[in-house]
């Protein structure tokens, strides 16, 4: 599928793959088009990586999968430019290895928001992956796509919403959760009767930057622990049931100890809630950006819950909730070499992307490995400078 405006979007599935033209789909404001897509037989390329050689030749690295299809990108990026590419098998490898390595979880629900394109959601639907969503638009966007799967695969998880919000989720089935005293105490028929999480303030945020830490006084996120009594006597008020509660400290951790210790903290207020069948331990599963970094090591994140759970007296269900850790490793971002600049001894390298295509850098000072990547083309014996970025896990900058 290509996808645009503003920028495109191609699914490599085999070393050289074609996909048919079929009709066009409306997908918001996107038109997604499926179109003939043909690589041709890899060509050299001149490949200028003396860093990233020189840490593969002093450590064993795992092989991204770019790195073994360059000659495919680099003819992809001719025939449009900038491009999103993504490597469809790596969404599977990215939810097995999480299934594998993290079996003391119970169930999954992609946080759709790192990407929700509708053959990414697609795919991880077929995985039996359920789906967060953390607005009205998400919601219907998944009811769209799977008419007829059970609510109970949605886990809906809002903030600051209005109540007809809350109000269709409850209709669709969805597994509803509360971050607030405002709607229990203001809109109690809305709740009357039915079955809800509370998303309760860790205390602190962890993350990579400060505005993806959603924990602590300085966070919108979230029910404060010291409210605990409070949302007792308003959830019995209303007729309503506290069956799960939710706690995201963040986005990309690479620090093991998070999930037991949320899974700790959360079972701290079973004394309010004594009807809790499921924790939700949120996401925030981190991914390397860098080629020196250490990956979050699940085994430790399973042994560390696994640790709590044995020693639990309560036997609740345990969800997670990744977005990126799902996808960031999928997907890279291609750009065509526009212009060079040298001013007093600076140089500058200009490209056809933009903030549109990656606001990340600039939102959240995130890092990208960016790799410049040259091809013959043995047709025009034209030269074309492209640069591959790594880890462009959505096109919205999660």
């Amino acid at each position: 599928p290509l996808l645009r405006p503003p920028w495109g979007m191609f699914w490599l599935h085999g070393a050289s793959s074609a996909t048919k033209h079929r009709s066009q789909e409306e997908h918001g404001r996107w038109r997604v088009h499926d179109v003939e897509l043909r690589f041709s037989k890899p060509q050299p390329l001149v490949w200028e990586d003396n860093a990233a050689k020189a840490a593969t030749e002093s450590k064993p690295q795992e092989v991204s999968w770019w790195r073994t299809r360059r000659a495919e990108l680099v003819e992809l990026a001719t025939q449009q430019s900038p491009v999103f590419a993504y490597n469809v098998q790596s969404f599977r490898d990215a939810i097995h290895a999480l299934r594998k390595e993290v079996t003391a979880v119970d169930r999954v629900f992609y946080a759709i928001k790192a990407n929700p394109h509708p053959d990414i959601l697609r795919l991880f639907f077929e995985e039996n992956v359920g789906f967060e969503c953390v607005s009205i638009g998400e919601l219907q966007h998944v009811l769209g796509l799977f008419p007829g799967m059970p609510g109970s695969r949605i886990l809906f998880t809002p903030n600051f919403v209005a109540r007809h919000e809350y109000e269709a989720a409850f209709r669709a089935g969805a597994n509803v959760t509360v971050d607030n005293v405002h709607p229990l105490r203001h809109w109690p028929d809305t709740f009357k009767g039915r079955e809800v999480f509370l998303r309760i303030d860790p205390g602190r945020g962890e993350g990579h930057h400060k505005h993806v830490r959603t924990g602590g006084k300085s966070s919108k996120f979230g029910i404060s622990q010291t409210d605990a009594a409070l949302v007792a006597e308003l959830v019995k008020q209303a007729g309503a049931t506290v069956v799960g509660l939710h706690a995201h400290l963040g986005s990309g951790n690479l620090t093991p100890e998070l999930w037991g210790e949320t899974a700790a903290q959360l079972s701290s207020l079973f004394s309010h809630f004594p009807h809790v069948r499921a924790l939700d331990l949120g996401g925030g599963l981190g991914v390397k950006y860098r080629e020196d970094d250490s990956p979050l090591d699940l085994s430790e994140v399973n042994n560390l819950i696994s640790s709590w759970r044995s020693s639990s007296p309560h036997k609740v269900e345990l969800w997670l909730e990744p977005g990126r850790f799902l996808v960031a490793r999928a997907g890279v971002l291609l750009a065509k070499v526009t212009q060079l600049k040298t001013k007093e001894g600076t140089t500058f390298v200009g490209i056809d992307a933009g903030f549109n295509s990656l606001v990340r850098p600039t939102m959240y000072d995130s890092y990208h490995v960016r790799h410049p990547v040259s091809s013959t083309h043995a047709n025009t014996h034209r030269r074309s400078r492209c640069w591959i970025c790594v880890r462009s896990s959505s096109t919205w900058g999660c």
